[in-house]
């Protein structure tokens, strides 16, 4: 879960990393209060979650009250790379002698983490890397050992920050550590970590991303979740305990397995070329698990799509044989009937796999309307894309 840069320095200042005052606005009469509240000179900074905010109109600076309406008034609904503006944060200036970058992130390839320090604050430490590579220095981080105060101060020597720095530097960095370790972050970022004329540091930005698979563990975090900012049906979907994601097309897809799920996906765009040029329309596994509840959840999910003309269950029986699976799409048809849904979009089922041909017999003693029972994967996903294309 990517935060918005409030919701960043809220935690980064739980962690007791510097940040200045400041708070987030919804209307421009909350914008005029905050900034009453913080003093004279004030930043309105738009909040989305992507970069290119001050080139898009999203920041600007406000000498009075008045201003900071003007600018909350202009930011707030602003289209900034396909996000619309539904924040903004005002925070008290400060004057910057210097920009640095500083990172830690979850180096995936490498199967470690990963500290990114530099110099050359301010810009994309990508353009940094490209332009100035010898300004951009990767440390591994040994998560058996953590960021200590010495492992810090190498980090501060070896990018060549002011040895006049070194002691809050190391202090900072430490605690962007513990903010990354106990909040169980795959990234926390600043851009710029500045210091001030009179030599302090001071985190002026924070991007921050959470790891969801580790929310059992943080009841806290609900806080941080945007639900305007989330598609409805991956909202109902989650709530269900479903793994789904919406996409752009007109075939649902029904799995057990992110690998048979994805590997769908593709044949479903494939099939789809010489039928109307018809698109996958989700991502859906629903796990090892494809009881009647289940798949009545899945299905409903997949349905409530109204992008959706067909839907492809595509089913591997292993440890849920797919007797059980064909039991399960019977039983949640007949429970989304039961629900009072108006279930009328064509299912092609393809079973594979444990317990394959018992399935196959259940489908086709059952005799629903609905359902088309197709051998393998690729001839199933042509029938799909052609029944949505028929749809059409």
């Amino acid at each position: 879960m990517d935060l918005y840069e409030y919701q960043g320095r809220a935690l980064f200042a739980r962690h007791g990393v510097p940040v200045l005052d400041g708070g987030v606005a919804t209307t421009p009469q909350e914008a005029v209060e905050l900034a009453e509240r913080l003093g004279d000179r004030v930043v309105v900074k738009a909040q989305v979650k992507v970069g290119g905010r001050g080139k898009a109109g999203g920041v600007k600076l406000a000498d009075t009250a008045a201003e900071a309406q003007t600018h909350a008034t202009n930011i707030l609904g602003m289209d900034i790379k396909g996000h619309t503006v539904g924040k903004v944060m005002l925070t008290v200036t400060a004057d910057i002698d210097s920009e640095y970058y500083f990172s830690y992130l979850l180096d995936r390839a490498n199967r470690t983490f990963l500290c990114i320090a530099s110099t050359e604050g301010g810009m994309e430490i990508e353009e940094v890397a490209k332009t100035a590579p010898e300004k951009v220095v990767k440390t591994p981080i040994d998560a058996g050992v953590g960021v200590t105060p010495e492992i810090a101060g190498q980090i501060a020597d070896q990018a060549g920050f002011p040895a006049e720095l070194r002691e809050q530097l190391v202090d900072v960095f430490v605690k962007l550590w513990d903010a990354f370790v106990a909040e169980d972050a795959t990234l926390v970022e600043v851009n710029p970590l500045v210091r001030t004329p009179e030599g302090k540091i001071l985190a002026l930005d924070a991007k921050v991303t959470l790891d969801e698979n580790a929310d059992f563990r943080h009841a806290e975090h609900a806080e941080f979740e945007d639900k305007s900012a989330v598609d409805p049906l991956e909202q109902r979907a989650g709530e269900a305990g479903l793994n789904y994601v919406k996409l752009d097309g007109q075939v649902g897809v029904i799995g057990n397995g992110a690998g048979l799920v994805m590997s769908t996906l593709d044949v479903v765009a494939y099939a789809g070329e010489k039928h109307g040029g018809v698109k996958p329309a989700n991502f859906l596994d629903i796990g090892g698990g494809a009881s009647a509840s289940v798949m009545a959840n899945g299905l409903e999910v997949v349905l409530s799509d109204p992008q959706v003309r067909s839907v492809f269950v595509n089913v591997f029986g292993g440890i849920t044989a797919c007797d059980e699976v064909a039991n399960g799409i019977i039983g949640a048809l007949q429970m989304l009937a039961d629900r009072g849904e108006d279930v009328d979009k064509p299912l092609v089922v393809r079973l594979d796999g444990n317990n394959a041909e018992v399935g196959r017999k259940i489908l086709a003693d059952a005799n629903h309307p609905l359902v088309t029972e197709v051998d393998t994967m690729d001839a199933a996903a042509d029938k799909a894309a052609e029944l949505a294309n028929k749809e059409a």
